[in-house]
């Protein structure tokens, strides 16, 4: 009598296995979304593919293939290979999708103009793009290798943004022009602008504030990758010192970008991040960051007095009277349709520039749609500090804070212009809400039980392993980064 060994396939936690791979999870996650980045950052925003208008960025086309990879993926899903932890993000973002649509269903049975139907479809599926690499990211980036080296990335690419626009201000020079001579490609509008006689860059960004807003962004990331080598614990110094090169430089950016955006979003990252800074190194810090304002004044002819007005003359400056402006006409706009709003992508700058997302969001898709995405960014930024509380993960604990710390800085930035409507910042946005998602899995995994391979009597001699639960590890790092590495 031969007796049939049946092998049960037991949850395990993110620190007990490399990734989610095979042809029923999804593949490598890290990768998808490198590719995802690259184009976003990369390629100049306002660069499309001739004939597909819009809906030609390459970031969102491979953005939209995401999203069919992933719902693939989940329904060829046939065991379960990591322990399952809840994600309110993507609770809240199945909420705001779904008005969305709800509202951009109400728009068209409404009627609308001719030149409103395609910016509506646009930012549909813009939307479906940006739910590809969101999920992408919750479902197939959990371990803390794949974390940190996505985490490493973004402050990589942000950098580089910051070195571009750099070489812009010093030369004068869009750099970018060549793709306008690139076959297949067209180039949109962009380049560098002047204000108040500093010139104010945009790298591949289609406006300076989005480019700023993408660097405030990836500052917090830039000094937590300083403050542990780059999330490399067998990394030289060395690696800290190119992290604080890239902080300063994103600095130096920022700073003499002539933005109130920019010093705001600057000051909030920074600050943010003070206390995630060991005790022993702030004044350290916060010197170095002083000396670096005084070098820029004492190099930048005429910068100190420039970044005074912006603040001294906001009363009598047209772009804020404007946003004062603005908000007091939102309930008019907001009148035809208060709950569900007008329709996602109908309200054009040509009824009124309001250079605030959280005002358009409230009058394209109504109150409801403005809470479900508030809450995509309160989740986010929570997920972040609960990984941040609760991990007992150095690193875990900082990438907790640092996301947390750069999702927040996002949604300020948002009062003082659509962001949504950037490529850049819209598609960096529901990365790091990805992220934060992925980080909250982690440290999940960090207080769970580690599950390892152990021979059974039932299954020895039937090329068959099941999984028993040992003890945990008081901290967890060392087994981590043994086990998985941490190199790119």
């Amino acid at each position: 009598m031969t007796v049939t060994s049946v092998s049960r396939q037991i949850p395990r936690p993110a620190a007990g296995h490399t990734a989610l791979k095979g042809v029923n999870r999804v593949g490598d996650a890290t990768s998808l979304v490198t590719v995802y980045l690259v184009l976003l950052l990369a390629i100049p925003s306002n660069v499309t593919i001739t004939g597909l208008g819009s809906l030609g960025r390459p970031a969102l086309l491979w953005g939209l293939a995401l999203f069919v990879f992933w719902a693939v993926s989940r329904l060829q899903w046939r065991t379960v290979d990591v322990e399952r932890v809840s994600q309110p993000v993507r609770f809240a973002f199945v909420v705001y999708f779904v008005m969305v649509l709800v509202s951009f269903a109400a728009a068209m049975l409404r009627g609308q103009p001719a030149d409103q139907i395609s910016p509506a479809i646009t930012w549909v599926v813009g939307l479906i793009s940006s739910a590809g690499v969101l999920l992408v990211i919750l479902d197939g980036v959990q371990t803390m290798r794949d974390v940190s080296r996505l985490v490493r990335r973004v402050g990589i690419g942000v950098a580089l943004l910051a070195a571009l626009a750099l070489v812009q201000v010093v030369t004068q020079q869009y750099l970018l022009d060549f793709w306008g001579s690139v076959p297949g490609f067209t180039l949109g509008f962009g380049g560098v602008a002047e204000r108040n006689g500093q010139i104010r860059a945009s790298a591949t960004a289609t406006h300076p504030l989005e480019l700023v807003t993408t660097l405030n962004a990836g500052l917090s990331i830039c000094i937590a990758a300083a403050l542990t080598r780059g999330f490399r614990p067998g990394a030289s110094r060395a690696a800290s010192f190119w992290w604080w090169a890239a902080t300063a430089l994103i600095a130096v950016v920022a700073l003499t970008g002539l933005s109130r955006s920019a010093m705001i979003g600057f000051t909030v990252a920074v600050v943010a991040m003070i206390p995630a800074i060991p005790a022993r190194y702030r004044v350290q810090v916060v010197a170095g960051g002083a000396v670096l304002v005084g070098v820029l004044i004492a190099a930048v002819p005429g910068l100190a007095g420039a970044t005074a007005r912006l603040f001294t003359g906001a009363s009598e400056d047209g772009s804020t009277l404007s946003r004062t402006d603005a908000l007091a006409r939102l309930t008019e706009f907001m009148s035809p349709s208060p709950l569900i709003g007008v329709g996602s992508g109908t309200f054009l700058p040509r009824y009124y520039i309001f250079d605030n997302q959280w005002a358009i969001t409230t009058i394209e898709v109504g109150v409801i749609g403005l809470a479900a995405f508030a809450a995509i960014l309160v989740t986010a930024m929570w997920s972040a500090w609960d990984a941040r509380q609760r991990s007992t993960w150095p690193d875990a604990r900082l990438v907790g804070h640092a996301l947390a710390a750069s999702v927040l800085n996002v949604a300020l930035l948002f009062a003082f212009f659509d962001g949504l409507a950037f490529p850049i910042t819209a598609g960096l946005l529901f990365v790091l809400v990805g992220l934060c998602g992925a980080i909250r899995t982690v440290a999940a995994a960090n207080r769970s039980p580690v599950w390892e391979p152990r021979p059974s009597a039932f299954s020895a001699g039937a090329g068959v392993r099941v999984y028993e639960p040992v003890a945990a590890e008081p901290t967890g790092t060392s087994r981590l980064h043994h086990r998985e590495g941490s190199a790119d």
